[in-house]
């Protein structure tokens, strides 16, 4: 008997508001809401909302805590500030990447760390053996509530009084106080858009959630985020890498990772290796019109593989597209390539906003 699959504290709430799920590794996502085009737009023009109750949260502490989470992150955290978030990658010595998620630095000397896989606590046991550290999951307890879109900040100041112009992009604060409800709250997001993640306490999250429908923001699924997180250039765990195949420079990660003298990180001599002369860069591919590739699909050019495809899409603002993972060789914009017998077009990662303009609103 298998065990069953893993509820969000949302599905209740979001199952009476026409949700409809699926099962992903054994955790029950929320697919659409049945109108993906509207809820695509929302993102795009107004503000919508997803759960993303799934990620992991650990929360982390100890005299070792940033020594031992930096052993095996390539971003550098000696320079992070209380109340900053930094992105990057997990790393083993030879550079390749394990995961990729956010390190929050708190006030009271501990950290947040967010990931895709479960088994974080001990990857950082098994780089930093003797650290005086606690890392506890508190995914169950902290449920995530993703806002996003150019509206995002406007509906949640009319729902505060906390001023949201204040708040850079990745920066957080807590706690934050929205619709009578205290939350932990970061400038950031998986859209490309302007957008905020909250952190409520699980017994609040579904008067949240309701709060901010009430206010105008929409429910979206995860088939609406895909198609913008794929135009935002943005990396899926299983989707564009599985654990220890890539270095962070195939995914587009460069900016983060850091070479600084004042930080030490397994992996870091077998990556600056690399960084002059990456072998592999994420690129987008426009796609000809026709019968959407499959992700796994060969690129290639004149006959020979320079590429795989990882996350095809249609997008409503540029049509047939895919992330793909490219030789360098072949990466270059404008280069034509060959997708399972269709001509593609090589292009900006981002596609929708090259130089991440909007998010940083």
């Amino acid at each position: 008997m298998t065990d069953a699959p893993v509820r969000s504290a949302l599905y209740d709430v979001q199952a009476r508001q026409g949700g409809t799920f699926d099962d992903f590794g054994g955790w029950i996502w929320t697919l659409d809401f049945g109108d993906i085009a509207g809820e695509y737009e929302s993102l795009r023009s107004g503000a919508g909302m997803w759960d993303v109750y799934a990620l992991n949260k650990w929360h982390v502490s100890g005299p070792d805590a940033q020594a031992a989470l930096q052993h095996g992150f390539t971003n550098n955290l000696a320079t992070q500030q209380v109340g900053q978030v930094r992105y990057g990658a997990f790393v083993d010595g030879t550079g390749l990447l394990h995961d990729e998620g956010t390190i929050y630095k708190r006030a009271d000397g501990s950290y947040f760390a967010f990931t895709n896989t479960d088994t974080f606590d001990g990857f950082v046991r098994g780089h930093s053996p003797n650290a005086d550290v606690a890392l506890v999951n508190r995914l169950h307890e902290m449920p995530l509530v993703s806002v996003q879109g150019p509206r995002s900040r406007e509906i949640l100041q009319s729902l505060s009084d906390f001023d949201f112009s204040s708040l850079s992009y990745f920066r957080f604060a807590e706690p934050v106080t929205i619709a009578g409800i205290e939350v932990f709250m970061s400038r950031t997001g998986f859209s490309g858009e302007l957008g905020y993640e909250l952190i409520p306490a699980r017994d609040d999250v579904e008067r949240l959630w309701l709060a901010l429908a009430d206010a105008g923001v929409r429910p979206v699924g995860f088939n609406a985020i895909d198609i913008a997180r794929i135009e935002a250039g943005l990396i899926v765990f299983e989707y564009e890498y599985e654990p220890g195949q890539l270095t962070p420079f195939d995914l587009g990660m460069d900016r983060m990772v850091s070479f600084a003298p004042e930080i030490e990180y397994v992996g870091k001599d077998a990556l600056q290796k690399i960084a002059a002369e990456p072998p592999r860069r994420l690129k987008t591919l426009r796609l000809e019109a026709g019968e959407l590739p499959e992700a796994g699909t060969a690129v290639t050019k004149e006959g020979a593989a320079v590429g795989t495809l990882t996350s095809p899409t249609v997008s409503p603002r540029f049509g047939p597209i895919a992330l793909a993972i490219m030789d360098a060789r072949a990466a270059d914009n404008d280069t034509v390539v060959d997708v399972g017998g269709s001509t593609a077009t090589v292009a900006d990662l981002s596609i929708f906003d090259p130089g991440k303009v909007k998010p940083r609103a």
